[in-house]
């Protein structure tokens, strides 16, 4: 019998793993980049009328991870050839804590009845970008599968198109969508790591390409022939409500502001915790397959999180509380948003992309035909890039991503981006399913 040849194991150890030290380095890359974003002249003027702060935001935390600084998650060895797991809390914090707090603080000034005033455009740039995540998946599977058939490979549980279910579930719904497919479809979970490195690659270079259109997006509308003017009245109005407001924040109105923002976020994770499990026994109840796993994204504890959240804030609008806008609750808000933004960035490896080209193949396509179809709607019914980008992340990012992008635009958009995300959770499963279909398909072929 030969010998085995044993696996060689890379130490992946950053140089910085202690989460306190890191968080000082995010937050000293921030500030440069405010910083610098804040000249009116000069180099660095010029630099962010090409490049938006928010995405330096994302880039220069990925920069580090590349270069081996910080990391997300690594693994240590030792002389002896021991091995050891570890990984940086730093976006679960931002995702669960700050997050809620950023919604909450943002929502404080929303005027509801002018998002609806908005029109149907937003919900249209939606629905096409779900679809656009539907046909691409067959499409990507049919090009690549002709040019590269070995990267289809695999039988029964280990079927690629298996694996590529949970990046649809992913793309439309969330993480819990993802994790329904992935009980759906049975894929091979010693698998299952490479789809969600195809996931943060793809997912997260589309956010980036996202983010640089933000910089542009007077002339992109410019150029889709659209009429932004309720935007602009939404934004208009928010900001007038700001400056009437408007007040030296006293030690009294921030620590109102802190316990408004993180009264909030207890409570949200407490309602969570009940809703998530009585919804999780409900779901186990239901018979087991496809109808079970349509109702899974209701035992997410981040699903409810976010919807708690967004239903306070909507509530307190209607409140005295609306007032504390004038205080700066949505600058405070603006402020964990960054550091949730920075905190995405450093989960990207920029040299992860060549680890799999056959699979990043698949999903450049695939998320190639999401932009294309939205960019042709959009012109098509002449909706604004902010439609277009908000849709497009409340799709593939959800809840997390999808408020950075609307509030990138304005602080008063937030709600937005959130109300679509949560949308993206109910029909995430019956779109990755419809999706699943049709790449199955497709690989037979």
């Amino acid at each position: 019998m030969q010998d085995q040849i044993p696996k060689i194991i890379e130490d992946t150890t950053p140089l910085f793993t202690n989460d306190t030290i890191v968080f000082g380095l995010l937050m000293v890359a921030l500030g440069l980049i405010f910083y610098t974003s804040s000249k009116k002249d000069g180099f660095w003027n010029s630099f962010y009328k090409i490049v938006p702060a928010l995405f330096m935001a994302y880039l220069i935390p990925a920069i580090l991870t590349t270069a081996g600084i910080i990391s997300p998650e690594w693994t240590s060895v030792t002389e002896s050839g021991d091995t050891s797991g570890g990984s940086s809390n730093l976006y679960y914090v931002a995702s669960r804590y700050l997050l809620p707090a950023a919604l909450v603080l943002m929502t404080l000034s929303i005027d509801l009845k002018a998002v609806f005033n908005l029109g149907p455009k937003a919900l249209i740039m939606f629905l096409t970008g779900t679809v656009g995540i539907i046909i691409g998946g067959p499409v990507a599977v049919l090009l690549i599968g002709t040019i590269s058939p070995e990267t289809l490979g695999g039988e029964g549980a280990d079927a690629v198109w298996r694996g590529l279910s949970t990046l649809a579930g992913s793309w439309i719904g969330g993480g819990a969508n993802q994790t329904a497919m992935l009980e759906v479809y049975g894929y091979n979970q010693a698998l299952y790591g490479g789809m969600v490195f195809v996931d943060i690659v793809i997912a997260n270079i589309w956010m980036a390409i996202i983010l640089i259109g933000i910089g542009k997006s007077a002339k992109i509308d410019k150029w889709l022939g659209a009429d932004t003017s309720a935007i602009e009245a939404l934004k208009e109005k928010v900001s007038s409500y700001s400056l009437e407001k408007e007040r030296n924040p006293s030690l009294t109105d921030l620590m109102v502001l802190a316990a408004i923002a993180f009264g909030t976020v207890g409570f949200a994770h407490f309602g969570a915790g009940y809703m998530s499990s009585f919804f999780t026994d409900f779901v186990n109840g239901l018979d087991k397959g496809l109808t079970r796993n349509l109702f899974t994204f209701l035992s997410s504890s981040f699903f409810w999180m976010i919807s708690i959240t967004t239903i306070i804030g909507i509530i307190l609008s209607y409140t005295k509380l609306r007032s504390y806008e004038g205080a700066g609750a949505s600058k405070f808000g603006s402020v964990f948003i960054y550091i949730l933004v920075a905190s995405i960035g450093m989960k990207m490896d920029l040299m992860l992309i060549f680890d799999n080209l056959g699979l990043i193949a698949i999903g450049a396509v695939w998320m190639t035909i999401h932009a294309v179809l939205l960019i042709l709607v959009a012109k098509l019914i002449k909706a604004p890039y902010f439609f277009l980008a908000v849709g497009s992340q409340a799709n593939v990012g959800g809840a997390a991503s999808a408020p950075i992008v609307a509030s990138a635009f304005h602080p008063s958009l937030a709600t937005v981006g959130v109300l679509l995300a949560v949308f993206g959770y109910a029909i995430g499963t019956i779109g990755a399913v419809a999706c699943t279909f049709l790449m199955q398909l497709a690989s037979v072929s």
